[in-house]
C-alpha cells in the first residue's frame, strides 16, 4: 500500500466521524496496517485534519444544511445531520448543527421532539451470524420498490437497493449474490418473512450452506415480529428519507398529476429513481458510520461499520463461512440484474424528448417534477405512447 493510498483511507475514516481507536482497529483488520495512536495523530495533523480546530465557516455549513432541508434532509435530526456534514468535508461541532437546525427548521425540530421509539430486546452472537432481509413497499404505488438486508449483530446495512420490482425473486436474489461476491463469504443464517420474492435466496442460501455447520438453520422463515431488525430499521429509513418522498408523490397524486397507470409510473421511475437511489446510498453511508448509543434495550453499542468489520473490539468474531466461487457463479446464472430505471421503450422515448427540448435533469426534486409534468403533457409524448402501447 502506498503512502497516498493510506492517506486516502485514513482521511475517509476520519470524515466518517470514527474515533481514533476505531480507525486503528479498522486499519489493522481490513488493511493489515498497524499504527500507534501517536502515529495516527501525527498523520492526521500532517493531513490538516482536526476535530476541535480549523472549523468550517458557519455560513457554508448553514447553506449545506439549507440545501439538505429541501429534500429528505428535512427529516434528519441534528445527530444525523452532523454526520452528513462530516461526510461532506465540513468540520463542525454537533452543538453548532443543533443550533443551525433550530434556526433553519424550527417546525421540523418541534415535530421530532414529540416522537418516541420503543425498542425490542435483541441478541446475536456476532457479525454475519444472521442477516435479516425484507422488502419495503411504501413507495411501491409509484413504481419505486426497495429491498434491504441488515446484519443482526452490528446493524450494518448489507444492501439497500431500489428498482422497478421487489416481487421478482430473481431480482432480489441478484442483490444477495452481489453481496456475497463483495463479501467473499456466506452468512451463517438468513431470516425473512414468507414473501415469495425470497424463495430464490432461500434455495441459494441452503445450497451454499448445505455442508457447513448449522445447515438446517441456513435460512429461516418467520413472521415480521421475528424479523425485527429489518422491520424496525424501516422506521429509521422512513424517518430519515422516505417520508419526504411519500408526501412528495402523494401531493402529485392529489393534484391530479399521477393516476397510477403504467405511463405515469414509468415517468416517475425515469425522473426520480436515480435521486432516490442516491439518497438511499447516503442514508446507508450515514447509518453505517453513525454511533449507536448505549441503551438498556440493547447489549451492543458502537458504529455499525466498526462492529461489522472489526468484531474483536467487542470480544466476538465473524460468523461467516467460506464460499465456493463456482457454486456462487451457478447461483448468479439464475438471477436477473436490472439494467435500467424504467421500461426500455419509455426510456428511449424520454431520452429523445429530453434531447429535442433541451431539457436537463438537476438534482432538485421540484425541478424534476416540472420536467415530469412537461413530458407527461407533451402532445408528442401522448401520440407516441398511444401508438406504442395502445
Amino acid at each position: 500500500m502506498t503512502t497516498n493510498d493510506l492517506a486516502i483511507i485514513i482521511s475517509t475514516y476520519f470524515s466518517l466521524g470514527l474515533q481514533y481507536e476505531e480507525i486503528i482497529g479498522l486499519l489493522a483488520q481490513r488493511h493489515n496496517v498497524i499504527l500507534s495512536m501517536r502515529t495516527l495523530k501525527r498523520r492526521l495533523a500532517s493531513y490538516g485534519l482536526y476535530r476541535r480546530k480549523n472549523f468550517s465557516d458557519v455560513f457554508q455549513v448553514a447553506m449545506f444544511i439549507f440545501e439538505q432541508l429541501k429534500s429528505s434532509g428535512c427529516l434528519h435530526g441534528y445527530r444525523w445531520m452532523h454526520s452528513r456534514c462530516l461526510q461532506n468535508g465540513f468540520i463542525v461541532q454537533k452543538e453548532m448543527v443543533r443550533i443551525l437546525l433550530g434556526i433553519l427548521d424550527p417546525s421540523g425540530v418541534a415535530a421530532r421532539v414529540k416522537r418516541k421509539l420503543k425498542r425490542r430486546h435483541y441478541r446475536s452472537k456476532g457479525p454475519n451470524y444472521i442477516w435479516h432481509l425484507d422488502s419495503y413497499d411504501k413507495l411501491k404505488p409509484y413504481g419505486i420498490c426497495v429491498n434491504g438486508c441488515i446484519d443482526g449483530f452490528s446493524r450494518f446495512i448489507i444492501w439497500l437497493r431500489v428498482g422497478r420490482s421487489n416481487n421478482n425473486p430473481r431480482i432480489v436474489a441478484g442483490f444477495y449474490v452481489e453481496a456475497l461476491t463483495s463479501l467473499e463469504r456466506v452468512p451463517h443464517s438468513i431470516r425473512s418473512d414468507m414473501g415469495t420474492e425470497n424463495s430464490y435466496i432461500a434455495e441459494m442460501q441452503s445450497f451454499l450452506r448445505r455442508n457447513g455447520p448449522g445447515s438446517r438453520t441456513a435460512f429461516l422463515y418467520g413472521t415480521s415480529q421475528h424479523n425485527q431488525r429489518i422491520e424496525s430499521w424501516w422506521g429509521i429509513l422512513r424517518k430519515e428519507c422516505v417520508q419526504f418522498w411519500m408526501e412528495f408523490f402523494e401531493q402529485m397524486k392529489q393534484d391530479g398529476y399521477f393516476t397510477g397507470d403504467f405511463i405515469d409510473k414509468s415517468l416517475i421511475q425515469y425522473f426520480f429513481m436515480d435521486i432516490i437511489r442516491r439518497e438511499l446510498e447516503n442514508v446507508v453511508e450515514t447509518w453505517n458510520a453513525h454511533r449507536i448509543r448505549k441503551s438498556k434495550h440493547c447489549d451492543i453499542n458502537g458504529r455499525p461499520m466498526v462492529l461489522y468489520q472489526a468484531p474483536f473490539l467487542k470480544g466476538t468474531e465473524d460468523y461467516s463461512l467460506p464460499l465456493d466461487n463456482v457454486e456462487l457463479n451457478a447461483c448468479a446464472e439464475e438471477c436477473d440484474f436490472e439494467d435500467s430505471d424504467c421500461d426500455n421503450d419509455i426510456l428511449d422515448l424520454a431520452d429523445i424528448l429530453m434531447e429535442e427540448n433541451s431539457w436537463t435533469k438537476t438534482r432538485d426534486p421540484y425541478d424534476r417534477a416540472t420536467l415530469y409534468l412537461q413530458m407527461r403533457d407533451n402532445n408528442k409524448t401522448k401520440f407516441i405512447i398511444q401508438y406504442w402501447f395502445y
